[in-house]
């Protein structure tokens, strides 16, 4: 009975968030490659570039609509659906390794309020799957059920191939314990069992090369993500920033210093004079080496340092929490309420350093912004020809993202920063109106910041860019800003321009 009331709970809280349009990985990517499948049958998404992303997560969206509808609100209740069932492996996995449903049902809670994984459940994005799948798999590995913790890793490499990872160290690590144990049998089982889900990842691979000639994905992507991420000092900054994202970011810190505290004192006891129950150092190991594995990786893979790759990792993070306020401490409630009230603050009061709007509730005021930036251009300049850039441009030209009712003609630009308006100056492509918005969250008070040598690190390293401010887009393009909103941090304006414009005679 527990998965009805997890799911039930999970879409009460998101209720409001349910009919909202797609934002942008969902919109750039995720969303088309579905509709492709829905509607075609592809595996390989054309309205999009391919990634080589493995397909698992357009099936399920696709089946989603079949049976119901086309609809934000069918996405992201499904998404809700997917966000319950790696929520009831959360359970199933601290109920195995404590054996208290106290700690369980604490550590289910606070995963779900956490603002990076309450964000994520009803964002149509793949890390959700591959999270959902990679934790049952580890809740059947710790119960020692091998060939169920085997499929469900196959199936979260088919959500994400990065979730290959997990499976993958889990096996070098049974490897290390054949070599240390006389009783080599049964983790070189292990090994060989967590090695079994590279086969139908492989076969992806295969699939996608013989259909496109790539095997990655389009030679763009390949080099934002993989190539040019490999020099040494990127990657020593890339896991410096992984580090904090799974100790500190989204007041994780919270738990995690209560934690430390609770580590310099005793044991607290039972009733009977026992004293309370640790999680096994050999479990505690399985999840370092999961936790190690994926910073590991995602300091070396991926040109973006979202938080929602290490998706998987935070409810290991909290249960090594939860279970240590459980141990230490007769009376914990006044840590679990600690922890509790510092998330749901994170959930709406944004950070004071730069973050991922995904990352928090901020996301809902990126949607809501374009929808409104984007009702002005439909009310007022209807036929248009519009300046912009993603994801707006995918917003204004695909009506299935659900911002517009028909495609409106676009001139895109990369972003807002002063190289790409001086290119927009540079074009010769009739565009009127001009939709800016920030393009990277720029808190109004930033607190805290490394200064300007890790701005240009970031800069370098991590796509990091200044927009600038509509008025001064405004006269650097000859224009004017008719419109403009914003809110904590964020931004859109629309912009109109004088300029020649070439008239569109109707066909019929």
């Amino acid at each position: 009975m527990i998965f009805p009331l997890i799911f039930i709970a999970v879409l009460v809280a998101h209720l409001s968030l349910l009919r909202l349009p797609y934002y942008w990985d969902e919109a750039g990517y995720y969303i088309p490659a579905a509709w492709d499948f829905f509607r075609t049958g592809s595996l390989i998404p054309f309205s999009t570039l391919s990634n080589a992303h493995p397909p698992l997560p357009s099936l399920c969206l696709a089946l989603a609509w079949k049976l119901f509808s086309f609809s934000p609100l069918v996405t992201r209740t499904t998404m809700c659906l997917v966000s319950a069932v790696a929520l009831t492996a959360v359970w199933k996995l601290a109920l195995t390794v404590t054996g208290r449903q106290s700690v369980a049902a604490v550590t289910v809670a606070l995963t779900a309020i956490y603002p990076v994984f309450f964000a994520q459940s009803s964002l149509a994005h793949a890390d959700m799957f591959a999270t959902a799948a990679t934790l049952w798999a580890l809740a059947f590995l710790l119960q020692r059920k091998l060939w169920p913790a085997a499929l469900c890793f196959a199936l979260a490499a088919l959500a994400k191939e990065t979730a290959i990872v997990t499976p993958l160290a889990l096996a070098l690590w049974q490897l290390r314990l054949a070599l240390r144990s006389p009783q080599k049998r049964e983790p070189l089982r292990a090994a060989a069992l967590l090695c079994l889900p590279v086969i139908p990842l492989a076969l992806w691979y295969f699939y996608h090369w013989h259909r496109t000639g790539y095997i990655f994905g389009n030679p763009e992507f390949l080099r934002y993500n993989a190539t040019q991420t490999l020099t040494p000092l990127r990657v020593l900054l890339a896991f410096a920033h992984r580090v904090m994202h799974v100790t500190l970011h989204m007041n994780l810190f919270v738990p995690v210093l209560l934690t430390l505290g609770c580590m310099l004192l005793p044991p607290a006891t039972e009733d009977d004079g026992t004293e309370r129950r640790r999680i096994s150092f050999e479990d505690q190991a399985i999840f370092y080496v999961v936790i190690l594995a994926n910073l590991l990786l995602f300091s070396v893979l991926g040109g973006a340092l979202l938080t929602r790759y290490l998706l998987p990792l935070y409810p290991l993070v909290l249960l090594l929490c939860v279970n240590t306020f459980h141990r230490r401490l007769r009376d914990w409630s006044a840590l679990v309420a600690l922890s509790t009230a510092g998330f749901i603050i994170g959930l709406f009061v944004n950070p004071p350093y730069r973050f991922a709007p995904e990352d928090n509730l901020e996301y809902v005021t990126v949607i809501r912004l374009q929808q409104k930036a984007i009702a002005q251009i439909l009310a007022h300049y209807p036929g248009a020809t519009v300046l912009t850039a993603w994801p707006a441009t995918d917003e204004l030209q695909k009506p299935e993202l659900g911002y517009v009712s028909r495609p409106v003609p676009v001139t895109a630009i990369d972003n807002f920063s002063l190289p790409q308006i001086h290119r927009a100056a540079s074009l010769d492509q009739p565009y009127t109106v001009g939709l800016i918005f920030s393009t990277k969250y720029d808190p109004p008070r930033l607190l805290l910041s490394l200064g300007r040598r890790n701005e240009a690190l970031d800069t370098r390293f991590f796509d990091f860019h200044r927009d600038l401010p509509p008025r001064t887009i405004a006269r650097l393009l000859d224009g004017q800003v008719v419109w403009s909103m914003d809110s904590k941090g964020q931004w859109a304006a629309v912009l109109h321009f004088d300029r020649p414009q070439v008239a569109r005679w109707p066909l019929e």
